[in-house]
């Protein structure tokens, strides 16, 4: 069973992100190709067990799964492969290149407003990307129109979705 190896590089790379800011991660959303060969439900009790402990201790897992595309060689076509993948062409039999599907990233963090605790995450508001309120803004007020946001001064800078864990 890979997925707890690949769980505890996840929670690794997590909380090493994390540390500086003392704050618990109440959320974290991975993108996983369907040809990555990793079970989902495997990985969501592995991170259970490796979360244990660390700034991720009761964090909801969110998984993103990538179907597996390919592009003709030969016409340029582009298809979905299914699984088991069929890597050649449906309408002239040429190879194809496989797209996507192989994925296994990192793609958000989300944070709890306050420092974490060391029973496990805080409790009450979330700081969560992409919610917005009734009149169309985030939690920090900004709307979509607002342009980037900075990380508060004092703070290190990290891309949340350009974060990734390779596959092997």
């Amino acid at each position: 069973m890979h997925e707890l190896s690949i769980a505890v590089a996840v929670v690794e790379q997590v909380e090493e992100a994390v540390r500086e800011q003392g704050r618990a991660v109440v959320s974290l959303t991975l993108r996983i190709g369907e040809l990555a060969g990793v079970v989902p439900e495997a990985l969501e009790f592995s991170f259970e067990l490796a979360a244990e402990g660390t700034a991720l201790a009761g964090a909801r897992l969110l998984i993103e799964t990538v179907d597996a595309r390919g592009r003709c060689e030969g016409c340029g076509r582009e298809a979905a492969t299914g699984m088991p993948p069929v890597l050649w062409c449906a309408g002239c039999g040429a190879p194809l290149t496989l797209l996507g599907g192989r994925e296994l990233e990192i793609v958000r963090v989300t944070l709890a407003d306050g420092p974490a605790d060391a029973n496990g995450p805080v409790n009450g508001s979330r700081n969560e990307k992409g919610v917005k309120g009734p009149d169309g803004r985030g939690p920090d007020g900004r709307g979509p129109d607002d342009g980037p946001r900075s990380a508060p001064p004092g703070l290190p800078v990290r891309d949340e979705e350009a974060s990734h864990v390779p596959h092997r």
